[in-house]
């Protein structure tokens, strides 16, 4: 089944063997998700978009942000236990030479930026641990903007070190703890179709429970070692392929469309906000002129006049796709609302309501001076007589 067709198995009224197994299942990792977060896992988020495409052109005619239904993480409840069983198993068997994967806990400089921005809209965030971090996040709600959460675990998300493979026999076993899924021991089993770690993680199983013979080669801790440095190696070349992907599609996508919508930022630097569209899922640069803006580097703000902009403010924006250079195509970000004279981009139908009003205003002024000689005159008629 898809993830939709499960869904919709489990909110249905259906009463047959599958659907009330998809609804055990479902309430099992509820309960099983319920005691990571007690261990302090932590719940991020990222902007991933669905592409939809034309079915003769293969181009992509729509952009959306993913949905995330109970069966997304139903799978992942089971996918993630599975992932622990094996690491557990293979550590055991193989102490030596088991593939797994840790993620380092994050420096404390790592959030600076982000405990700053937290703390102007109000919310002081614990971050000496993962279960204090995680608590906190909780907590930070804004009532009226639902995205607002969604959005601190996007930012979350970035100040978070890379998780990596690496070979048991090369650390220490306090160095194998996951800290975004707070277990103390992980590795990749359940994508061998699409990921090679996973491969090698299913041989040394296949080894342990004597499903298959032990090969040389997976028993070398020098080698297994360097196979996890290529794993790493590649998987931040799938990580900018994925992202380069995103941007040619979204260019293809907006050749030639414009359009306006609702943004959030995300950062703010020195000559440029980093803006994200919540509706698309898509994130990029809104330039801004140092003639007109001025940065302040320590609360992070771009001040033009009496326009202050800052991380979480909402705003307007108007996407174009700039072709100048054919090599470099590239989505253009220009602020809408707050307008900002001389800067902002004024939508066509602003004009036009300008230009209309103008027109009303010129002629009820002209109508006025029309009135006002004729009201003089009929005054001079009455006084005479």
């Amino acid at each position: 089944m898809t993830y939709e067709e499960a869904q919709i198995a489990i909110d249905s009224s259906r009463d047959d063997e599958i659907a009330r197994s998809l609804r055990t299942l479902n309430a099992l990792a509820k309960k099983l998700k319920q005691k990571r977060l007690d261990n302090g896992a932590l719940l991020l988020a990222s902007p991933e978009i669905r592409f939809q495409v034309d079915s003769e052109t293969h181009d992509p005619v729509e952009v959306q942000a993913k949905k995330i239904m109970d069966t997304n993480s139903m799978v992942e409840e089971f996918m993630l236990l599975a992932n622990v069983s094996v690491a557990e198993k293979l550590a055991a068997e193989f102490p030596q030479c088991a593939l797994l994967r840790r993620h380092p806990a994050p420096p404390p400089a790592n959030f600076t930026t982000f405990l700053k921005a937290a703390r102007q809209q109000g919310f002081e965030l614990d971050v000496s641990t993962n279960k204090a971090f995680s608590k906190s996040l909780n907590e930070a709600v804004i009532p009226g903007r639902p995205f607002f959460n969604t959005l601190l675990r996007i930012m979350a998300t970035r100040c978070m070190q890379q998780a990596v493979y690496f070979s048991s026999g090369t650390k220490s076993q306090e160095e194998f703890y996951h800290y975004g899924l707070a277990c103390p021991i992980y590795t990749h089993f359940t994508s061998p179709i699409r990921r090679y770690a996973d491969v090698i993680v299913h041989r040394l199983l296949a080894a342990c429970i004597g499903a298959d013979v032990t090969h040389a080669t997976l028993l070398d801790t020098k080698l297994a070692d360097a196979v996890c440095d290529n794993l790493n190696y590649r998987h931040r070349q799938a990580q900018y392929a994925g992202r380069a992907s995103v941007a040619l599609n979204t260019h293809i996508l907006f050749k030639n469309r414009v359009e306006i919508e609702s943004a959030v930022v995300l950062a703010v630097k020195r000559n440029a906000l980093q803006v994200l569209i919540p509706k698309y899922g898509l994130e990029g640069p809104l330039y801004l002129p140092s003639e007109k803006f001025t940065y302040n580097e320590e609360e992070h703000f771009q001040i033009c006049g009496k326009v202050i902009l800052k991380t979480f403010d909402e705003l307007t924006v108007r996407l174009t796709l700039d072709s100048s250079n054919l090599q470099h195509r590239k989505l253009v970000y220009q602020l809408v609302q707050p307008h900002i004279p001389g800067f902002s981009y004024v939508p066509e139908e602003s004009l036009q309501e300008t230009e209309e009003k103008m027109v009303v205003e010129v002629t009820e002024q002209e109508s006025k001076k029309r009135k006002e000689p004729s009201e003089s005159k009929s005054k001079k008629k009455s006084k005479k007589k």
